[in-house]
């Protein structure tokens, strides 16, 4: 089995889905509504699926190591359109350098830290494991209950929904 052929596969397979539920959120949608007080709001947890997709996907490909500081947070996209466009230029910036990934890269050490503190510290392969792929899915879904709440269809992720039946 050729597993870097796999790997890209699977992520086209889920940018694709990815890109289906934001297409889902509602044109004239509130960006700021939330259900709950301590839930992101809809902009915010949209904008976190697309840069998991794609910012955090080429820094897990490209880099070796993030260090993050509280200066270094996304803009919130304010439109579904601009939400959209961002996507698109993100996934086709994780393409090629997922593309580049060889065996030993994959098997090459990834640290995200901030400060003096290490929040993750694994190999390439298992940063892309868990926190891009699995990462994705997880908010992906949150963003799924969001628009079920909002009275909007829901599209399927892997097969069809309760809308599409």
């Amino acid at each position: 089995m050729d597993f870097q052929k796999e790997l890209i596969a699977e992520y086209d397979r889920e940018a694709a889905s990815t890109r289906k539920i934001l297409e889902a959120i509602p044109d004239d949608a509130d960006f700021a509504w939330k259900p709950h007080a301590k839930s992101a709001a809809l902009g915010g947890l949209a904008g976190h699926v697309s840069d998991t997709t794609g910012d955090w996907a080429v820094h897990t490909l490209t880099t070796d190591r993030l260090d993050w500081s509280p200066d270094m947070k996304s803009e919130t996209p304010k439109t579904k359109k601009e939400l959209l466009a961002r996507f698109d230029k993100q996934v086709a910036e994780a393409k090629p350098a997922l593309a580049a990934m060889t065996p030993a890269k994959w098997d090459s050490n990834w640290k995200f830290v901030a400060g003096d503190q290490t929040w993750i510290d694994d190999t390439k392969y298992n940063v892309w494991r868990t926190w891009v792929l699995n990462h994705l899915v997880h908010h992906r879904a949150q963003l799924g209950v969001y628009l079920r709440l909002l009275d909007k269809k829901v599209p399927g992720m892997y097969g069809p929904s309760a809308d599409e039946m």
